[in-house]
Formats: structure tokens, sequence, C-alpha cells
């Protein structure tokens, strides 16, 4: 294995590639990337399925078989096939790791984001028609989703919450996860199989912050430039450790749970003058998931330098920056929702790009 790789990984950070393609499972390359790189799971998302799909010779023969059923079944069947495969070949690594990792992610359909009945209707669909222990169904943190988010897990389903980028909202996620376990345990549940993992967002923020930042203009506010994602996410694992403090997850813990680990999303840096291995060599700590585009793997293994635990020594300045931000004139909480309606929306346009190919696809 890579050494850099493997120093992130033995500092507490899981691995998982922020990417699914039916080519990446039939050429062998995930199962390359699992041996080689030590990816330890998946993510999806809409746009990652969209274009999948749009080259079309890998899934064409099952597209023939699916001509003649109904459109939305037809991208339910394509995607969930990608992901129950993928299931498969993480079959070793959950069994060996308990169910900590070998985990994939699927997501509910984005135009439900602000629908919390449909979205726990097609969380239980998914993950029936996937049909495996492994999964992790993914719901967006919207307010909607809150709710959502409790009654999947309270019904005993794995979650990977999504579209994260506030403090606040972050804190909701974690109530709303700790209330769906104490809701399964009251049901009669086994709290060991519930695995989730809450998606805290980072280059979108500083792309965002960044704008806002140079539209101040003054010098103070230009020294905050790709600052924010970071500080973001530290801040958002000190509430974790705080969380951890708590009754309620202590008693929850004592029943045999596990704990919703932060994951890094989005961590593929857009800026080419900031280091393109930033986002996963500034947020090292233990029971941290980092979910990385191709790219951004290739780059850690080739010079991504992890010296140790990156988040916990730095907690206290994450805040001072988010302060600094907000002195200069960055409206943190205006940023979080506009950047969570942006993602719903690009996720929706994505999912509608999916639709248009199946459909052209189906004939």
């Amino acid at each position: 294995m890579n050494q850099n790789l493997k120093d992130l990984s033995g500092a507490g950070v899981s691995i998982w590639l922020d990417d699914l393609s039916r080519e990446r499972l039939t050429s062998g390359n995930l199962r390359q990337l699992i041996a080689k790189k030590n990816v330890v799971g998946v993510t999806t998302n809409p746009s990652i399925f969209a274009s999948a799909l749009s080259d079309g010779d890998a899934y064409a023969e099952q597209v023939k078989e699916l001509k003649g059923t109904d459109l939305d079944e037809a991208i339910r069947q394509l995607t969930t096939t990608d992901v129950r495969d993928a299931c498969d070949l993480f079959s070793k690594t959950y069994a060996a790791t308990d169910g900590y990792d070998g985990r994939v992610s699927i997501e509910v359909e984005p135009g439900l984001a602000r629908a919390t009945e449909a979205t726990i209707e097609q969380a239980a669909l998914l993950h029936s028609m996937v049909d495996r222990e492994n999964v992790l169904i993914k719901i967006p943190a919207t307010k909607e989703g809150l709710p959502a988010i409790r009654q999947t897990l309270a019904a005993g389903i794995s979650v990977n919450v999504t579209l994260i980028f506030s403090i606040q909202r972050y804190r909701e996620v974690l109530d709303a996860w700790l209330a769906g376990l104490e809701d399964a345990q009251q049901a009669g549940k086994d709290l060991s199989k519930i695995h989730s993992v809450a998606s805290f967002f980072i280059s979108r923020v500083d792309v965002e912050i960044d704008k806002r930042l140079e539209g101040i203009g003054t010098d103070q506010a230009l020294k905050l430039r790709g600052k924010a994602g970071v500080a973001n996410a530290r801040a958002a694992y000190a509430e974790w450790l705080e969380m951890k403090k708590g009754a309620r997850w202590e008693e929850l813990e004592k029943a045999g749970a596990a704990v919703q680990r932060p994951l890094w999303a989005s961590t593929g840096v857009k800026n080419p003058d900031y280091p393109d291995t930033m986002y996963v060599t500034e947020l090292v700590s233990s029971q941290c998931v980092n979910t990385m585009p191709e790219n951004t793997l290739e780059a850690t293994a080739d010079h991504g330098l992890v010296k140790g635990d990156t988040i916990r020594a730095n907690l206290v300045g994450a805040v001072r920056t988010l302060q600094r931000l907000e002195a200069v004139g960055v409206d943190l909480d205006g940023t979080s929702e506009q950047l969570e309606n942006e993602g719903v929306d690009k996720f929706v346009a994505s999912w509608d790009e999916l639709v248009a190919t199946v459909q052209s696809a189906l004939g």
C-alpha cells in the first residue's frame, strides 16, 4: 500500500472513493483501488450516476432488458445494481471491520429533499432493493430531511446524512441521529447493525466564501481566503467530540450502538492556487471518513504528506477563523442556507440529466 495513504489510515481516517460506475466494477478498477490504495468504501450521488450512465456502453445490456419498464423503476434498477455489486465487492472489508467500513451509499431522489414522508418511503425501498447490510441510504440534511433521517434510522436502516454545510444544522443532524437510535432501541432493533456517517461538505464552502471575501476586498478579508472550509469542518468535529461526552450517547454506546462518524465530502480542491490535497491532509483525526474523487486520491498517494492529527490541535483556531470571517462581513448562516439550496438544485439537475439519459436509452 502507498505510504501516504497508509499514514492516513493509520491516523484513523477511512478512505472512501467518491465515485462509482459499472465500468469501475467490471474492469477491476475498484478492486485494484481496494487492494492498492486502501479504499474501504464508496459514495455516490445523482451527479456521479448521471455521468456514469451517459457513457452508455457498460449499461447497454441491462438497458435493453429494461425496455418497456417504467422510467423511475428502470433508474432504480440500474443504480441499485451497481450499488449491490459494490456492496458485494466490499463484503470482506465490511466483515473484517464489523461494519465500520466496507460501506456503499445510494441517495434518495433529490427532488424529494423537501418531502419527509416520500423520503422515508424511498429510503426503505432502496434499502430493500439493494438488499445488503453494508448499504448506506443517503438523505439530505434539509429541515424536511431531519425527521426522515430519524425515522429511517429507527427502522434499522443505516444512513449517510448528506449536504451538511453549517454547524447549527450539524447539531440538528446529531440530534436526529441520536433520536433515531433511541427509537430503534425502543423498537428492539440491534443498534450495532445501524451505522451512520454525516457528510460535511468542504470545497463548496471555500468556493462561495472566497467569492464573498473577494467582494469585500479588504486586506483582512483577502487573508481569509481558502480557510473557511477546513475551519468549518474542524468546528464540526469539535461538536462531534462534545456529543460523545453526552449522556444520550453514553447510554446508547452501552447498548451497543455504533457512533455516527464525520465524513468529509466535496474534498476535491477547486482553486488551483491551493494545495490539491489540503482537504485531506488538513482534516486528519480518528474516526473520520474522507471520501475523495480519484484525482484527489491519486494526489494524496503521490505527495499528500500526513503528519498526524491536524484537527484536534486546531479546534480553537477553527472557531477563531469562523469568528474572523463574520467580523469582516461574511454571513455564515446565509452562506450555508444558499449552499444547501444550491446543493439540492444541482442534484436535481443531475437527476434530470440521468432521467433524460435513461429515457433516451429505453427508446
